[in-house]
């Protein structure tokens, strides 16, 4: 019996690992990021009916773990406040060290509002250095006015 959606997580990494899938040929037949479906695959996002019934032939789910997949996840996936996870923790330090020079930023150019992660996309690629090969991240959300009422 699966309890809640991070038992599916469980599962599908293990079958990750166990069958040797990567995530970009799982977005692949998903017809979605590698970004987007690893966030779901993760439990971060909600999967539609053909979507997950895609998912689980990969990893070979049982229905149930299929039908887990389609309901709304509690969002959040970790587990301490500030994370240890370093490459996680990095993440954080950028939000600590530049989070209000974003925000300033932002609000000078778009005013008092908020950059959505609802209508959002990420694109994550290499970027090949000669003095190392770097992370390209792209981050693009709608920006969200304050509603004066």
């Amino acid at each position: 019996m699966i309890s809640n959606r991070d038992d599916v997580t469980r599962m599908i990494l293990s079958a990750k690992v166990a069958k040797d899938i990567k995530w970009r040929d799982v977005a692949e037949k998903v017809g979605m990021s590698k970004e987007w479906t690893t966030a779901a695959c993760l439990g971060q996002m909600t999967f539609d009916k053909p979507q997950a019934e895609t998912v689980g032939e990969l990893f070979g789910l049982p229905d149930e773990a299929v039908a887990w997949l389609q309901i709304t996840p509690y969002k959040g996936s970790l587990p301490t406040a500030i994370p240890t996870d370093p490459l996680i923790y990095r993440w954080y330090e950028i939000v600590n060290v530049y989070g209000t020079t974003i925000k300033e930023l932002i609000h000078e150019e778009f005013g008092d509002g908020i950059m959505s992660a609802i209508d959002f996309s990420m694109d994550i690629q290499r970027e090949e250095d000669p003095k190392g090969d770097r992370v390209n991240i792209t981050l693009s959300g709608k920006f969200l006015p304050y509603q004066s009422y």
